[in-house]
């Protein structure tokens, strides 16, 4: 029995990746939300190659995994204010999709809802439930609650996207570095009820008493991304409108249009990893002159570190090398890091990257690390271990320069005992001919 199930679930995964692509989403959309109120942002999706399947909160199928295996690459939740989901999706299973290397995209509400609780798992702090964004400027026919956020320039997102509508939830961020922040919020917005937020000594008594009793100011998040330790990505946005039809035609308060369709664009790419999505072809190393790994090195040998590093094109599906790190560093390490030294790329060769070092004067298992982590790429990691022994009784040198004062004295002190033994032992023989020649 448990052999026939072992061989299912092999056959159900092996089926998962053969039918299965990278373009794989799982789209589960609240009924209260219609799919044709977000059609530029899934039509969007699937010009772009994916293949979205839409299912309820409720609805036990299609499931996200089978057998603990996900179904999909990616996995969209627009369901804020649903309070109850089927049996596959908890706090637990959204976690596990992630160890999975499955990305989720998630909006948010200012209701308290399972995906709050989710949210907090990932060092995001929600403000009280029912204290939805507020902001009164800049001035405009719309709510409090429907604000025009500017943008920030980021590596994620497309340089000069003008202001985008948002609605919902904002968060602060704790102190985990890895979270990648994509949206602040206006630093004249606070968190409050908007049936209330006249009230401004609400604002003044959570101002005092610091902290998480202070929602307001730049220091919010309104979407902010999270990168596993597998390079998996999830996105929390605080609301689901900056995603529809309707912000993403909307003007802004200026006349001029909302930068929410091309925003959301570049925030599902990055959380979908098309962008900035880097990986480690190969790493070599050898000794100065040779080609090849050795086995084991020699105490000061000079060593040459080559990594070579390539980054994914969304547009041909690819990858290509890419040279764009300036602060990649190499350890070469034994507990400790013994050298430390920068690992730079190689000018005319493209994803190249290459330094030259010598060994330390100290034998033991060492290994060659690369640890490049920064906010928004993929994770880069290399360990590889090698050992490195004192020289052979016969690759000492002869003779040490240093010691020459050492062999000086030595050969001089030989030569001037020799020099004293011949000259005693020559005297005394001659001595006794001239004692001998006066006694005849």
């Amino acid at each position: 029995m448990r052999l026939l199930s072992s061989a299912l679930i092999t056959l159900l995964a092996l089926t998962k990746l053969s039918f299965a692509s990278s373009s794989s989403v799982l789209v589960v959309l609240d009924p209260s939300l219609d799919r044709e109120d977000y059609s530029i942002f899934f039509g969007g999706l699937e010009e772009r190659g994916y293949n979205l399947t839409f299912r309820a909160p409720k609805d036990a199928s299609p499931a996200i995994t089978d057998y603990g295996v996900p179904n999909y690459d990616h996995v969209i939740l627009f369901a804020p204010d649903t309070k109850s989901y089927a049996q596959d999706i908890t706090p637990q299973s959204l976690v596990g999709l992630l160890s999975e290397n499955t990305n989720l995209l998630i909006a948010l509400s200012p209701k308290q809802t399972l995906l709050t609780s989710l949210a907090a798992e990932f060092s995001l702090i929600l403000p009280p439930p029912e204290t939805p964004l507020i902001s009164h400027h800049p001035a405009r026919s719309e709510p409090p609650t429907t604000i025009p956020v500017s943008v920030s320039s980021s590596p994620i997102l497309t340089s000069g996207i003008p202001p985008i509508w948002f609605t919902g939830a904002s968060h602060a961020l704790g102190s985990t570095p890895m979270l990648v922040p994509i949206l602040r919020a206006p630093a004249e917005s606070f968190a409050a009820d908007p049936t209330s937020d006249a009230d401004s000594d609400a604002l003044v008594t959570a101002s005092e008493k610091g902290g998480e009793g202070l929602w307001a100011g730049s220091q919010m998040g309104l979407v902010t991304g999270f990168q596993t330790n597998v390079n998996s990505r999830v996105v929390f946005a605080g609301g689901v409108k900056m995603f529809s039809d309707e912000y993403a035609r909307k003007e802004l308060p200026s006349g001029g249009p909302s930068g929410n369709a091309l925003f959301v664009t570049d925030v599902a790419a990055w959380v979908f990893q098309e962008k900035m999505k880097l990986r480690i072809d190969a790493v070599d190393h050898h000794r100065v002159g040779e080609s090849g790994a050795p086995e084991m090195y020699t105490t000061n040998d000079e060593i040459v570190y080559t990594a070579h590093i390539s980054a994914y094109d969304s547009q041909t599906s690819t990858w290509k090398p890419y040279s764009g790190i300036d602060d990649l560093q190499l350890e070469f390490t034994m507990l400790d890091p013994h050298i430390r030294t920068s690992l730079p790329p190689v000018p005319g060769s493209p994803g190249t990257y290459q330094v030259q070092f010598r060994a330390p004067d100290r034998h033991g298992v060492f290994k060659f690390v690369l640890n490049w982590k920064r906010k928004g790429y993929s994770y880069l990691e290399s360990s590889t271990t090698v050992p490195v022994v004192p020289p052979r009784h016969d690759q000492y040198p002869r003779f040490l320069s240093a010691a020459w004062p050492y062999y000086t004295g030595a050969i001089s002190t030989s030569v001037g005992f020799f020099l004293f033994s011949a000259l005693w032992l020559a005297g005394d023989v001659k001595g006794e001919r001239k004692k001998g020649s006066k006694a005849e």
